[in-house]
């Protein structure tokens, strides 16, 4: 997946012109600005993947662009993506670095916050997670082994795990998606 969060619009169109068909964004009001790009990049078959951490009152700005939630983490988030997005792919933020910046849910809970969304209404494809912020890319594998387990254990479709520091860990760990935003666009502004 690309990650266009802190660039233009323009950032969108060009992952979307070289072929990628996955487009992620962080934040709310920012993604609203790209309205236009983005749809514009769905009419060409990319899907908008929201992988930011969300609060529950920004949802309604952007339910009606995002194709999949990738950072649902607690109840209250669930229910309204469920009222807003009815039907919504999703998929569950796994809290396996144990930094609570990040957002995530505590492992041991991801199996009733996977039923709760079921409840809801929504389609869990996967689980997602996001490595540690120190210790290099090894650093993450315990993150992302412990991830992929419960992918496993639950019957999931995707592991969501990876970035461009630690994409090579979580490809071995088992990812089957990563989010490539620096190594594709450069830093950001």
């Amino acid at each position: 997946m690309a990650v266009t969060k802190g660039f233009g619009p323009d950032a969108i169109d060009a992952v979307v012109d070289a072929g990628c068909r996955a487009v992620g964004e962080s934040y709310a009001q920012e993604l609203r600005a790209k309205a236009e790009a983005v749809a514009a990049a769905r009419r060409r078959g990319a899907a908008i993947h929201f992988i930011g951490r969300l609060q529950s009152n920004k949802v309604r700005l952007v339910a009606d662009v995002v194709d999949v939630w990738e950072s649902i983490d607690r109840p209250s988030l669930v229910s309204e993506v469920a009222r807003r997005a009815p039907g919504a792919t999703v998929l569950v933020q796994v809290g396996a670095a144990d930094e609570p910046d990040k957002g995530g849910c505590p492992p041991d809970d991801v199996g009733g916050l996977v039923r709760a969304c079921r409840d809801a209404g929504l389609r869990v494809d996967g689980l997602m997670t996001v490595g540690p912020t120190a210790g290099g890319a090894d650093a993450a594998r315990p993150a992302f082994r412990a991830t992929r387990r419960l992918v496993d254990e639950l019957g999931l479709r995707t592991c969501s795990m990876g970035m461009t520091d630690d994409l090579e860990v979580a490809v071995e760990e088992g990812s089957t998606r990563v989010r490539v935003g620096t190594a594709l666009l450069g830093p950001r502004p």
